[in-house]
């Protein structure tokens, strides 16, 4: 007897492809999607074409229909738009976090839904728990792959119905499987990028959208070094892209962006990668999203929590307040190069995501 019927996002990857087998395996009447979220490949950066290749070799080996669904316009309204926005005003964006709550869990599961789906998957690492209250977000068990930072913008009603396959495995496991199944795609590479940049500097791809404003890059005494193109193309913590070998009287060493000036259109540079200006213990944030408030988010006593500021981070100590207007969170180690715009996301001492918050400010040490 069936489990019922799942749709797989399969992406050309292999661990949307062993989701599908290790589904199929246990029970489930299996269905494909490869989705579409980028159509605008005028140099051939994104790999679209090739991804749909791959997928349908996986969709063909175990015997699987495989649909392919454009969710382009949607992705360019509902994550495109706040991305380019976001560089515009200065912050560094997440796309994938924005991706994950606008498409793959909603459109998407829309699209599913219609299909008759009682179920869909994906390849995320990361791991879903029934609770009396509604599922319950895990940390996924190989640490090195945990993708639930990237899922814990997504609404908590959107879980319902949802399989994470490949939670409970480490990646060295999912790629013996395929290797095993003799699937087509068991030695390709993992995709280490979002589509609409593929293997292009941030900074060549948002030039095509956003205007340069050229403008001083200064050292901390205001001593002008050079020029750039604009700052919102470089992020606090950045090393590459400034040009600035041989400046008189400094080390030859390497030089980081440790604050910019929006207001003078002013990139400011020092030569120490820990400076005071790049640390900090103290973190404004705006209005958490919650998939399950903690008990204590919202007293006037801080919650010690696990944290992350960005993906693949070890886990940061922190204490969090929460206030009508937004949170704060208290680290116990300084933390480098926390940009507005990124993310902070809330963890549990059994590996609970409980959620995240977008970064408004830094308190820098120095």
């Amino acid at each position: 007897m069936s489990a019922g019927h799942v749709v797989v996002g399969l992406s050309g990857g292999v661990d949307s492809a062993v989701s599908a087998h290790l589904l199929q395996e246990a029970g489930y009447r299996v269905s494909g999607v490869f989705m579409v979220n980028w159509t605008a490949d005028e140099a051939g950066y994104c790999n679209a074409a090739e991804d749909f290749a791959a997928a349908r070799a996986v969709a063909e080996e175990l015997e699987i229909p495989l649909e392919r669904v454009d969710f382009s316009e949607t992705y360019y309204e509902e994550v495109f738009r706040d991305f380019l926005a976001a560089y515009a005003r200065g912050r560094t964006p997440n796309p994938d976090i924005l991706c994950n709550r606008a498409i793959k869990f909603a459109p998407f599961l829309a699209h599913a839904r219609r299909l008759g789906a009682d179920f869909v998957a994906t390849g995320h690492y990361a791991r879903l728990e029934e609770a009396t209250d509604g599922p319950r977000l895990y940390r996924g068990i190989d640490d090195d792959k945990d993708q639930s930072y990237f899922l814990a913008s997504v609404q908590r009603e959107a879980f319902d119905g949802v399989r994470f396959p490949l939670g409970e495995l480490h990646k060295t496991e999912v790629r013996a499987i395929a290797r095993q199944l003799g699937l087509p795609n068991h030695q390709r590479k993992d995709s280490t990028g979002i589509c609409f940049i593929g293997e292009r500097r941030m900074r060549d791809f948002l030039a095509a959208y956003l205007p340069a404003r050229p403008g001083e890059i200064v050292d901390l005494n205001g001593r002008v070094l050079g020029e750039h193109p604009g700052v919102a193309f470089f992020t606090v913590g950045q090393r590459r892209g400034l040009a600035l070998g041989g400046v008189t009287g400094a080390r030859e060493a390497p030089w980081y962006v440790v604050d910019r000036d929006i207001a003078t259109n002013r990139l400011i540079v020092d030569q120490d990668p820990q400076h005071p200006r790049l640390m900090a213990r103290r973190i404004d944030l705006l209005t958490p999203h919650w998939i399950r408030r903690p008990a204590g988010a919202g007293s006037d006593t801080p919650l010690a929590l696990d944290v992350r500021i960005r993906h693949r981070q070890r886990l940061q100590r922190a204490e969090l307040l929460v206030g009508n207007d937004g949170a704060q969170l208290e680290f116990a180690e300084p933390q480098r190069a926390a940009a507005a715009g990124q993310y902070a996301v809330f963890y549990g001492a059994d590996g609970e995501c409980y959620g995240c918050a977008e970064l408004e400010s830094a308190h820098p040490l120095g």
